[in-house]
């Protein structure tokens, strides 16, 4: 996979430099190899930002935050070096409302009206959520939280987090015979489940603006909520309770 990207990194670089070279010789950029580096420094940022999209898509890591300031960043210098703005590299604090872009989602709207088995099941949810969970996390951090290590022992899980990725592999999980709760609360940030066929679960999943996948139902937008339980979930000894709830992002959980 480095390898891959590596290559496709120096061909990219190749074009680039190519291109710009025959629209310096035509005059429509001024461009030589003395001044080339602030011209490639603004790509490395556009294509290292692009590869680590590409890679949360993909589901291989990589991570949206980081992946679209880079984008962003490295597109607001290039745009200056071809006189479209200006921005220079120290410009770079004017970026700092794209920290509270996410927090904003969380503003939106008012929660949707649930049926009564929804009010049912919230009232399961308040008393659980007050247990402490084996794995927990501050509401405050930023980051990944992965969960794919082979023969990893699922136990009740709280995790919290301001902005961050959520990716959890319960395919290589060992989950012990009861009911396990675990809850998801999030700012923004994505959260990517692969739950067995074989394993029942039960799945409460909200969120303010973004869109939600469960097992191949699906609902986008804002104020989306939806909810699914297999159907020996009631009689199973081994299960999966799961809460999610995320202010901007999305949600996706797939039986494998």
């Amino acid at each position: 996979m480095r390898n891959s990207f590596l290559r496709s990194f120096v061909a990219i670089m190749l074009i680039l430099v190519g291109a710009a070279l025959v629209l310096s010789n035509i005059g429509i950029i001024d461009f030589n190899m003395n001044n080339a580096w602030i011209y490639i420094y603004p790509v490395l940022f556009i294509i290292f930002g692009l590869k680590w999209m590409l890679d949360k898509i993909r589901y291989q890591g990589g991570s949206w935050i980081f992946g679209s300031f880079f984008f962003i960043f490295g597109s607001l210098l290039l745009f200056d070096r071809f006189e479209l703005i200006e921005f220079t590299f120290n410009d770079v604090y004017k970026l700092w409302p794209l920290l509270i872009v996410y927090i904003g989602f969380s503003f939106i709207g008012n929660s949707q009206k649930r049926s009564k088995w929804n009010i049912k099941w919230d009232k399961k949810w308040s008393k659980r959520n007050k247990v402490k969970g084996n794995y927990d996390s501050s509401f405050f951090s930023i980051g990944e939280h992965e969960f794919n290590q082979p023969n990893w022992k699922v136990e009740p899980m709280n995790l919290k987090s301001m902005a961050g990725d959520f990716y959890l592999d319960f395919s290589k999980a060992f989950i012990p015979e009861k009911e396990i709760p675990i809850t998801i609360n999030s700012l923004a940030g994505d959260v990517h489940i692969l739950i067995p066929e074989n394993i029942e679960f039960r799945v409460d999943a909200s969120v303010k603006a973004g869109e939600i996948d469960i097992a191949g139902r699906k609902a986008e937008g804002i104020n989306r909520h939806l909810m699914h339980e297999t159907v020996d979930y009631e009689t199973a000894i081994k299960k999966l309770d799961i809460l999610l709830d995320l202010k901007a992002g999305s949600i996706r959980v797939v039986t494998v």
